[in-house]
C-alpha cells in the first residue's frame, strides 16, 4: 500500500513538474528566439522572426524616382481616411516621403523616427517646405513618445515589421489613438513570390491580423488595390 502512495506521488509530482516546464516555455509577452536567419534579428513575436532595421543610409532607395510607379503611392494616399480636421502620426518616418505627401491633406502629422540622422533630415525638410503643421518627435524601441487620446489615424510604410517591440509599440500607439481611431499598416505582400523584397521585410494579412488581434486591434479594411503592398486599416477596440 506504500509502495503504491508513493508511486502515485511520484506520478503527482512529475506532472506538476511538466505543467510548469510547459507554462515556462510559453512566454507571457509573446517573445521568443532562434537561430537569427541572414536579414532578421533572431527575435520571434508570435511565430514571426523580426527583420533587421534598415538605416537612414537606405535614404536613396526610400526617394528613388521610381517608387511612386511601383507602389502606387498617390492611390495609396488618395485613399487615406483623413480630412483637414485629422491628426495624423506616420511612424518610422525616414525621409518623410510620406509625411510630406499627406501634411497638406490633415490638420497635424506628427513625423516619428528613432536615428537622429532621420530627425534632423525631417526637421530641416519641414522648414524648407514651410509645413508648418509637421512636428517631428523622437520615439523610442518601445514607444513612440506621442501625447495620449490625440491622435486620428496612425500609419506605418514598410515598418512594423522591423520593430524590435512590436507589442509595446501597439500597446502604446492604442493610448495615443482617440476612440475608434485608426492604425494602417502597408506592408511588402509575403503571399507573393514575385514581389523581390527579402522574406523578413515581407508580412502575411494572416500574421498581420494575428500579431495586431493579440493587441485590441480589429481589421476594418483590407484594401488589395496596390501592385505589390497590402493596405491594412485597423481601428482600436
Amino acid at each position: 500500500m506504500l509502495v503504491i502512495k508513493q508511486i502515485k506521488y511520484m506520478i503527482l509530482t512529475m506532472l506538476v513538474l511538466q505543467v510548469g516546464l510547459l507554462n515556462a516555455q510559453q512566454p507571457v509577452d509573446g517573445y521568443t528566439k532562434k537561430q537569427p536567419s541572414s536579414n532578421g534579428t533572431g527575435k520571434v513575436y508570435l511565430g514571426r522572426e523580426i527583420a533587421q532595421v534598415m538605416s537612414f543610409e537606405g535614404f536613396s532607395w526610400l526617394e528613388r524616382d521610381t517608387r511612386s510607379q511601383e507602389e502606387n503611392t498617390n492611390l495609396a494616399i488618395s485613399r487615406l481616411p483623413v480630412g483637414k480636421t485629422t491628426v495624423v502620426a506616420d511612424i518610422g518616418a525616414g525621409s518623410g516621403f510620406y509625411t510630406f505627401r499627406i501634411a497638406p491633406k490633415v490638420k497635424q502629422i506628427y513625423a516619428v523616427e528613432i536615428q537622429d540622422d532621420a530627425i534632423k533630415y525631417l526637421r530641416d525638410k519641414s522648414k524648407e517646405l514651410k509645413l508648418t503643421n509637421v512636428v517631428v518627435v523622437k520615439g523610442s524601441d518601445k514607444s513612440p513618445g506621442l501625447p495620449q487620446n490625440t491622435v486620428d489615424l496612425v500609419v506605418m510604410v514598410d515598418v512594423y515589421h522591423e520593430l524590435l517591440f512590436p507589442r509595446e509599440v501597439l500597446q502604446a500607439i492604442k493610448k495615443s489613438l482617440k476612440p475608434k481611431g485608426k492604425l494602417l499598416l502597408i506592408e511588402y505582400k509575403a503571399e507573393d513570390p514575385q514581389v523581390a523584397i527579402k522574406e523578413e521585410h515581407k508580412m502575411t494579412v494572416k500574421q498581420v491580423t494575428k500579431e495586431l488581434s493579440a493587441n485590441g486591434f480589429n481589421l476594418i479594411q483590407n484594401g488589395q488595390f496596390m501592385p505589390i503592398q497590402h493596405f491594412l486599416v485597423f481601428q482600436k477596440d
